[in-house]
């Protein structure tokens, strides 16, 4: 089955939602139009020109990238720089360019999640402000005849999910009355009667984001005129956030008690990494730690305060180092790239097991070109 980038770009809203972007992100669509053709789809951290040249050569129609291209609102597209020779390579060759960036680091199972399960971490919680999801509520009233049709297409949105259970939720019978208005055209009854009817009352619960669209996708499978619903909002439960941390960075505990250094070289050999910055007592003992993948320094103080004994990051700065010193602390520095280029293999496999399951003729492979900017020399 053909799709089209659209199509693509909502199977990202399910897999990094754009409401978790921070305010200051640009993600999503960058370049290109949502109705263009694509069958085959690359994964990249970083947009560069060498990337989206080889992407363009080898008629890649879809290019999502980790970093956005594009951070702040643009003047002028001037095809001399960097991000304009960008912009007209992907429009000459009609290939899109969509960025998943703090979004992908702020859900459950993403790039934070990812990095903290490759090192060892375990009982995650989150390491900023933990992102809550607004719940609803949301009650529908049906004909009993049409239980099992309107239920199917309640759950064909993402409406029913409580911590890691989904399609959840709950009916009951009872007796409708309602009088339809002499201008309407009824589904039961006639107008200006009273008419009662035997109906499902369907109950579900749905995140604030998803609710509009939710609504409509049922209505559209409901056999009333005006389908009869209630919403109320939610104080959301611990059953509700089980297994959904959501927010920059992770708190999480080690299996065993190390020392820092000893843990700084394991973090090396699972990441496969040429080297690595350590600051703090090389004997510290080691036994809860915090990250966040790309650049820490803007969580530091979050990290103080977690009650972990080392920080994974990367970008730190001197007084970084100087501050987790004085704090008899450690940190690690792994450096940006590390942090976030393993999200590149990770996604080019959920999206092919996730097309596999819908159909769709698409090619989803991995860039392999990318290095890090930084060489030891």
């Amino acid at each position: 089955m053909p799709a089209i980038i659209a199509d693509i770009i909502k199977i990202m809203e399910d897999i990094a939602p754009s409401c978790l972007a921070e305010e200051w992100d640009n993600i999503g669509l960058q370049v290109g139009q949502k109705n263009w053709p694509v069958r085959t789809i690359r994964i990249a951290l970083d947009p560069l020109p060498n990337v989206v040249a080889a992407a363009c050569r080898e008629r890649v129609d879809l290019l999502i990238t980790h970093h956005p291209l594009i951070f702040k609102p643009l003047t002028s597209v001037d095809f001399s720089t960097p991000v304009g020779t960008i912009i007209n390579m992907a429009s000459k060759h009609k290939m899109a360019i969509f960025a998943a960036h703090t979004n992908l680091d702020n859900v459950t199972d993403g790039l934070n999640d990812i990095l903290a399960r490759m090192i060892g971490l375990n009982n995650l919680k989150v390491l900023g402000k933990p992102i809550e999801p607004e719940y609803y509520k949301l009650v529908i009233y049906l004909p009993v005849e049409y239980e099992q049709k309107v239920l199917a297409s309640l759950f064909e949105t993402k409406a029913g999910r409580i911590g890691a259970y989904t399609s959840c939720s709950f009916r009951s019978n009872g007796r409708a009355t309602f009088r339809p208005g002499s201008l309407s055209k009824p589904f039961i009854g006639k107008p200006d009667d009273i008419s009662h009817a035997d109906e499902i009352r369907l109950e579900t619960v749905v995140q604030k984001d998803d609710l509009e669209s939710v609504v409509e996708h049922v209505r559209a499978n409901h056999p009333y005129e005006t389908m009869a619903y209630d919403v109320y909002k939610l104080q959301s439960s611990d059953s509700m956030l089980a297994g959904r941390q959501q927010g920059l960075g992770r708190i999480g505990d080690l299996a065993v008690e190390t020392k820092l250094l000893a843990f700084a070289l394991e973090i090396k050999k699972k990441l496969h990494l040429n080297s690595i910055k350590v600051a703090g007592k090389p004997d510290l003992p080691v036994k809860k730690a915090a990250l966040c993948t790309g650049s820490g320094s803007s969580l530091i103080n979050n990290f103080f305060a977690s009650g972990a004994q080392v920080y994974i990051s990367g970008d730190f700065r001197y007084h970084d180092a100087r501050a987790a010193e004085a704090a008899n602390l450690g940190i690690i520095d792994i450096g940006h790239f590390a942090s976030e280029h393993l999200i590149v293999k990770v996604l080019a496999r959920r999206l092919r097991e996730i097309i596999s399951k819908t159909g769709i003729d698409v090619k989803v492979e991995a860039c392999e070109s990318e290095i890090d900017p930084f060489v030891i020399l």
